[in-house]
């Protein structure tokens, strides 16, 4: 009796595997709704084929039951690119949801969902796209999707054989699982024949010099097999020769032909490895710890003698190199591009556009800025809800748009783009609007709000009231939304991670939300400023400089103080009264500093009672209550084991506006 293949220990292969065909199919599919290619039912033809090749693989039957069903669907489809219509594209998606669920069951270690009646549904669906027929136009067909002709039954060209040799990289961990993925992947493309060694022994990592052949029948061109291969870790193509499936017999007038000789792909490609976000959480601390320890190691330095000192910080700026090194490694195996985001929003447009009886238009840009890992985790739910938004009450049914004077389609758009050390990302609409006045109401209503603050608050922070819980403008509740929960979710959220959130609107035109992020919630640049026997960091990326200058010698417009800065003149605020902490008494007359930040709004100087130095920090988050304290980005401590408070220059934006207009 054969011997049982273990597959538990290739259960996380599986699921990252298999989850990222079903984004891809579930991703291209929105996409071909707006044109279909032949080209692209097969990318989506090859993404079934390889979730039912590693399902099977693992003996998931009823997932390889229904990934089979979902193939043969495809592959009718793609005799004819015509016939993928609306209708047709609904139960390829169901399809594709349900596969998703039996994943999701595997990997909890639950029991496969029921799929029967998906998998009669896509069999009868099969059945009726029957080759040699016209497809029957109809309203859910793509308008600029390419009609096929028919052309009658044709002689069946036999696709050519590859001779592919593959090698596994000598420093792999698990030889046998990557063998065996590309093994898989190879199978996506076509019929695998010869493996030698075996495929048992491929499985097992039994390789000699880590090398092993197989013989592939594929109609793709050399560039799609070398690119397979390339996307598993650890596995390099080493060659790729033409062989004849059945070689002709040479004549004797006719010399037999040179074996071609194997085409050298290239070098083993760089080797990755996929890590646990909570293993590199992990590591980001303890680096983070290592550099505290290391300034705490300086700051025993600053005691000891001038002869000692120097030998010491001398070791002590090489371990602050290396450590320095190791967390900013760290950190770049943390970033992460948004399009991690991003590639699943067309999907869910889709959706919920259907659902609301929508016409929408999504545009994405800037997918590929990255971002700190433990922020894009934070921000999947959030964008998704402000997607729901746009489409659900932003965007007017296409009858209302019409008598607007607007197309029919709208139009959401998601951009990200790098700015200094900030990260944008809007969600803008051309739909309705929000009503101001109505959320003003609203307000005094609820009773957030008296009558007369209504009446004095700015538009900027009117549109913020949004953002109370319970409070919506909604006319109707919907299953997607309108029942006032999730836009506080989304300011919590966004404000958590370091951001923050800010809405403009114009009646009639759309609404544009825009969160400003940051790149990272480790580290950070400050300059330390003392308040009385206070001190308090203030991230470098938002000082614009410093100026020293004393108080008496300040100009005034309008009442408020005004401090030369540059060419232009710029408010000047005691830090201390922003704050509402007590500082040094100072005499007018005595030189001060002033410190120049940079706001969502323009310049603001500070004025500080010291200039305690630059310091880079490690970043702590903050713990309630303090993390409702406006104004507090986060906290570090020095190398002397005190505390800093981490100030959010754009969070004391309001106090530093309200103080300098002279508002009590």
């Amino acid at each position: 009796m054969a011997a049982q293949w273990d597959t538990s220990r290739y259960l996380g292969l599986f699921v990252s595997e298999a989850t990222e065909h079903l984004d891809a199919l579930g991703k291209e599919l929105v996409r071909l709704e707006g044109g279909v290619t032949p080209e692209a039912i097969d990318s989506l033809f090859r993404h079934s084929h390889s979730v039912k090749g590693m399902a099977g693989s693992m003996g998931y039957e009823a997932t390889t039951a229904l990934a089979h069903s979902l193939e043969d669907l495809l592959d009718r489809v793609r005799t004819d690119p015509a016939r993928l219509d609306r209708a047709v594209a609904d139960v390829v998606l169901q399809a594709v949801d349900a596969l998703g669920g039996h994943v999701k069951a595997a990997n909890a270690g639950k029991p496969f969902p029921d799929s029967a009646a998906l998998i009669a549904q896509l069999k009868e669906l099969t059945h009726s796209i029957r080759p040699g027929t016209e497809p029957q136009p109809s309203a859910s067909t793509p308008a600029n999707a390419p009609l096929v002709e028919s052309e009658g039954p044709r002689e069946p060209e036999l696709p050519p054989r590859w001779l592919v040799t593959l090698r596994v990289a000598s420093t792999s961990a698990q030889p046998g699982v990557r063998g065996f993925l590309a093994y898989k992947r190879l199978s996506s493309l076509g019929n695998l024949f010869r493996c030698t060694p075996g495929i048992d022994e491929v499985k097992a990592g039994k390789l000699p010099n880590g090398t092993f052949t197989v013989e592939l029948e594929s109609s793709e061109p050399e560039a799609v097999v070398s690119k397979t291969v390339s996307q598993v870790a650890d596995v390099a193509l080493v060659s790729l020769s033409r062989v004849a499936s059945a070689p002709p017999v040479p004549s004797a007038e006719e010399p037999k032909p040179a074996e071609p000789e194997p085409r050298v792909v290239g070098q083993e490609p760089p080797r990755t490895v996929r890590v646990r976000t909570e293993l590199l959480d992990e590591f980001l601390d303890l680096a983070g710890e290592l550099m505290l320890a290391t300034a705490g190691v300086r700051e025993v330095g600053r005691t000891l003698e001038e002869t000692d000192r120097g030998r010491l910080n001398e070791t002590v700026d090489r371990l602050h190199g290396l450590v320095r090194g190791l967390h900013d490694k760290v950190m770049k195996a943390r970033m992460t591009p948004v399009s991690v985001i991003t590639d699943r929003l067309p999907r869910a447009a889709r959706d919920i556009a259907r659902r609301r009886g929508r016409e929408i238009e999504l545009v994405l840009s800037g997918s590929e800025v990255e971002l700190d890992r433990a922020i894009v985790d934070e921000l999947a739910d959030p964008v998704l809800h402000l997607l729901r938004n746009a489409i659900d009450h932003g965007v007017e049914p296409p009858e209302e748009r019409r008598m607007r004077g607007k197309p029919p389609r709208g139009t959401v758009k998601l951009s990200v783009k790098r700015a200094s050390d900030r990260v944008l990302l809007e969600v803008e609409d051309d739909g309705r609007g929000m009503d101001v006045e109505r959320l003003k109401a609203l307000a005094v209503e609820r009773g957030l709000l008296t009558a007369e603050a209504a009446r004095e608050l700015p538009e900027r922070e009117a549109l913020l009231l949004s953002t109370a819980p319970g409070l919506t403008t909604a006319t109707s509740v919907t299953d997607i939304s309108g029942r006032g929960v999730g836009m506080d979710a989304v300011k919590r959220a966004v404000e958590a991670v370091g951001g923050t959130l800010e809405i403009t609107s114009r009646r009639g035109l759309g609404t544009t939300f825009r969160l400003s992020l940051p790149l990272t919630v480790a580290m950070v640049n400050l300059l330390l400023v003392g308040l009385g026997d206070d001190v308090y960091g203030l991230p470098i990326a938002k000082v614009a400089g410093v100026v020293e200058t004393t108080r008496a010698s300040l100009a005034h417009s309008r009442d408020v103080p005004v401090l030369q800065f540059g060419s232009a003149v710029v408010p000047a605020r005691e830090l201390s009264q922003v704050l509402e902490v007590p500082g040094r008494p100072h005499d007018v007359d005595a030189v001060s500093p002033f410190v120049v930040v940079d706001t969502d709004d323009g310049r603001v100087a500070l004025a500080v009672d010291a200039l305690l130095g630059q310091e880079e920090v490690v970043l702590k988050a903050l713990r309630r209550p303090l993390d409702q304290v406006p104004g507090l980005a986060g906290v570090t401590v020095l190398g002397s084991g005190r505390a800093v408070f981490i100030l959010d220059v754009a969070r004391l934006e309001r106090p530093v506006r309200a103080a300098a207009a002279g508002e009590t």
